[in-house]
Order: C-alpha cells, then sequence, then structure tokens
C-alpha cells in the first residue's frame, strides 16, 4: 500500500534540459506537499519503502542512454518496492512500448507531455491523498496510465516552457530553457523525433524570468535549449533571432550574468561577437561541431563545414580571452575512415578546445544514418573515441594549468556534504579548502577564488578540476 508521507524520488538522465524539467516538476511536486528527494539512486542503495512515486526523466541520444534507462528502471523499482515509476522524456517520446512492457507497476509520460508533470501533484492530492484511497504500486501504475490518458490536449508551443522555476533544489546555478525542439534533420539524430519542431519562449517572458532570477539574487543563469540557432521571437513588429534576444536581455538586466550553453558554428558573427563582449557574458562557449571533415559533415547533413568550425572558434576567443571553448565530436560515424577521423583530430588541435565531449556513432532508428553503409565496426568507432578522448584529456590539462595563480569568479554550489565546490565564470569545477566553512551557506552566491592547484584530469565532466582559495577583501 502507498505509504505516508508520500515521497517522491527523481532521477535524471541526459542533457541540461532534462535537469531543468525534473527541478521545475520536483518544486511542483514539493509545494504541494510532498517530500522530494533529487539523490542519485546505486546499486548500493538502501531499499526505501517510504517513497510512492518516481519519476525518471530520460534521454534518446544513444543506444547507451536508452541502455541506461532500461538500467535505471528496474534499479528503481528494485530499491523502491512500495513505488509505481513514471517514466518521460526523449525515450518515452519514442519507444513508449518498450518501456511499459518492463513492469505493471510503470506508467510513461510522452516526452511531448512531460509539461503534465506540473499538474500531476495537484491531481494526486485531490484523488488520492486527500480521499485517503490506497492502491498497491501496480495499480497507482494503472491509475496513473489512466489519468495520462484523460488530461486535456497540450499546446505544445506553450506547454514546451512550463516547466520552469526560479529557484533550484539540486543545483545551483538557475538556467532558463527558451527554445525547445529541432527543425533539422541531421541524419544520425532523432531528438527532433522526440521533441519536435522548433519552439521558442517570447522574448519579453524569457526577460521577465530572468529579471525574476535577478530580484531573487541569482548571479547567474544559463541560457539552453535544443538548437539555440534556431531561437525566434516576434513580438510588437520586433524579430528577434538569439543574437538579438541576447542583446534584449543584457539591456534590460543589471546585475545577473549569461553562460550559454552550446552554439551552432554558423551563428558566431561578427554583430553576435560585439554583444557576446559585454563583461556579464560568461567567458565559456560550447560548439556542437561532430566532425572536422567536410565530406562526413556533409553525410549527417550539418549546416557548415571545417573552417567554419575554426572561423566561429577564433572569433571567440578573440572576444573572450581565455575562454574555456569546448565541443563535441562523433567517431566512427558511417562511411568516416581514418582521413576523416584525422580531420576530427586535426580541428581539435587547431581549435584548441579545452574539453571535446566524444561520442561513438550509436545507429538510432528512424534517422538516415541507422541504414547508412558502410558502417564503421565498434571496435575502430571505440578506438577513435578513446584517441581522440585522450588529446580531449592533454589539452584540458593545458588549460587549467594556464589558470594557475588567476583571478575567476566562481558561483558556490549547493551541496549535501562537508566539501565545498564552485564553479568559475571559464567553467573550472573547483573545490575550497574547509576553512572556508562558512562558505556552505552561500550556494548559489558568488564570490572570487584564485586557483592554487589542478587535480588529476578526468575524462568525466563537472568533476573537481582545481583547488582554490578564496580572495579576501570582496
Amino acid at each position: 500500500m502507498i505509504p505516508i508521507p508520500y515521497s517522491v524520488h527523481f532521477e535524471t538522465l541526459g542533457c541540461k534540459l532534462n535537469q531543468i524539467e525534473s527541478e521545475a516538476a520536483a518544486k511542483a511536486f514539493s509545494e504541494s506537499g510532498f517530500p522530494v528527494e533529487m539523490k542519485t539512486c546505486t546499486a548500493s542503495s538502501e531499499k526505501n519503502k517510504q517513497v510512492f512515486l518516481c519519476v525518471l526523466n530520460t534521454c534518446t541520444v544513444t543506444t547507451k542512454a536508452e541502455q541506461k534507462a532500461r538500467r535505471i528502471i528496474r534499479l528503481l523499482l528494485s530499491k523502491f518496492p512500495q513505488a509505481a515509476v513514471l517514466v518521460t522524456g526523449c525515450y518515452a517520446e519514442v519507444e513508449p512500448e518498450e518501456i511499459q512492457a518492463i513492469s505493471e507497476r510503470i506508467a510513461v509520460l510522452r516526452g511531448t507531455e512531460k509539461e503534465y508533470l506540473s499538474k500531476i501533484p495537484s491531481i494526486l492530492l485531490r484523488d488520492i491523498i486527500d480521499k485517503g484511497t490506497q492502491y498497491s504500486p501496480e495499480q497507482f501504475a494503472v491509475f496513473l496510465r489512466d489519468m495520462i490518458e484523460k488530461l486535456t490536449p497540450l499546446d505544445l508551443k506553450k506547454a514546451s516552457f512550463t516547466l520552469a522555476t526560479d529557484t533550484f533544489l539540486s543545483h545551483s546555478r538557475a538556467s532558463v530553457k527558451i527554445q525547445d525542439g529541432c527543425n533539422c534533420n541531421c541524419s544520425y539524430c532523432r531528438i527532433h523525433l522526440a521533441r519536435g519542431k522548433s519552439v521558442s519562449l517570447s522574448a519579453s517572458e524569457v526577460l521577465e524570468r530572468i529579471k525574476g532570477l535577478e530580484r531573487a539574487g541569482q548571479k547567474e543563469v544559463v541560457i539552453t535549449g535544443v538548437n539555440l540557432s534556431q531561437y525566434y521571437s516576434s513580438e510588437a513588429g520586433q524579430n528577434m533571432r538569439f543574437p538579438e534576444l541576447m542583446s534584449f536581455l543584457l539591456s534590460g538586466t543589471s546585475t545577473i550574468s549569461f553562460r550559454i550553453s552550446s552554439l551552432y558554428p554558423d551563428i558566431v558573427t561578427d554583430a553576435f561577437c560585439s554583444i557576446l563582449a559585454d563583461e556579464r557574458i560568461r567567458p565559456h562557449f560550447h560548439l556542437s561541431v561532430q566532425s572536422g571533415s567536410d565530406r562526413i559533415l556533409r553525410s549527417m547533413n550539418r549546416p557548415y563545414g571545417a573552417e567554419d568550425v575554426i572561423k566561429a572558434s577564433r572569433m571567440l576567443r578573440a572576444v573572450k580571452t581565455g575562454c574555456f571553448l569546448a565541443a563535441d565530436i562523433i567517431t566512427g560515424f558511417p562511411g568516416e575512415t581514418e582521413e576523416d577521423f584525422s580531420a576530427s583530430m586535426e580541428l581539435c588541435r587547431e581549435c584548441d578546445f579545452s574539453w571535446v565531449h566524444v561520442f561513438p556513432f550509436s545507429p538510432r532508428p528512424g534517422t538516415k544514418a541507422f541504414s547508412m553503409r558502410p558502417q564503421v565496426p565498434q571496435s575502430i568507432s571505440g578506438d577513435r573515441a578513446h584517441r581522440l578522448t585522450e588529446l580531449a584529456l592533454i589539452q584540458k590539462k593545458n588549460y587549467l594549468e594556464k589558470a594557475i595563480g588567476k583571478q575567476f569568479k566562481a558561483v558556490i554550489e549547493k551541496r549535501r556534504t562537508d566539501e565545498i565546490r564552485a564553479v568559475t565564470e571559464n567553467f573550472i569545477h573547483i573545490r575550497i579548502p574547509k576553512s572556508n566553512n562558512e562558505l556552505k551557506s552561500l550556494g548559489g552566491k558568488e564570490v572570487t577564488v584564485s586557483i592554487s592547484r589542478i587535480l588529476p584530469v578526468r575524462a568525466q565532466t563537472e568533476s573537481v578540476e582545481a583547488e582554490a582559495f578564496l580572495v579576501e577583501n570582496q
């Protein structure tokens, strides 16, 4: 039976957007009175019979992402024996039957309907909690499935942005999703199948949300979306693409700083760089690249070439000296030769990326690349990914070493451990000595630090990369 206190457990896989949406959903449950936990469930976690609902927000970007989702689903079923498991996100959009077949304790909320998560708490309060109704986990899953079928169809253009919050339970840096979906048809990607066509939050609404964060004392906001290059807003006869939006946000705020999640290389122009030069734009950029071979980029159906990537990286470094510049690269795309891969390696050296997120090609059902030939053997794709990651580790170490002795602004992370961590303006993940214990209460606050030494560089993202000390007299 569903036990008191009706706790809800959240798990998130995949991209920054999923994290934002999960945070907003968790806030909706918390504000309705449900105890919420967002800590990661692992094989060593103890069984918890106090949770009656697990919410898993999934990703479908690679085969491994889906495999991980299925593993986490089974783990949640095991570790929370009294809970129904509500699975949503991109994987739930493209493979709902596959997920539902895992267990009768599962209810599937398709990714394009995940905005319903903000409505579910009030329904549970009305139809279960207030009535004192008791269900087994299997019966509760049936209730959830029936409830989802009866919900009013969403206006997807508006609903894509209802999961928003200006307070975050497990993250210190605020984020605002300004765009969702994608109009591109890249041959390897099915995100456009999972999230639909591009939709954008109006410029005035974006500004209002960020002004709310600024009033709440937030020092930094991450501007994110599936494809920021496709942002578009038209209000009062004024048409805004992403560069114009950033100019609009800067002029409408005064203290908050902006971190941009990811950019296509072709959006980086002289006009945009003049906007990025503002001191409130963080010196941290991520380029969606995928390959250094023009032949492979054409096969991927990407709208730029290698020279565009090189030009964009040079322009960004010119406008933000010492900026952290990262990129994505796929290895083993169908037809990729050793020469094509060498072009990717050379591009990463030429651009001197501070980090490279490397993904061995994963054939996704429903995409053109799924049936492309010749397929590159996984052993070769994996070897290329390993070689490129080794280069990325070297370049990251070089970047970090240049930061020793320099001062940076940093936002203190909210943490439940004794270790004090922060993220610098140029995206270095640092820890601060325990002698500064007073910083524990400053989650989300901005301080000035000086990098004292770097730590062993690892392939995992967002691991601690350096130690720093607090600069006095701030």
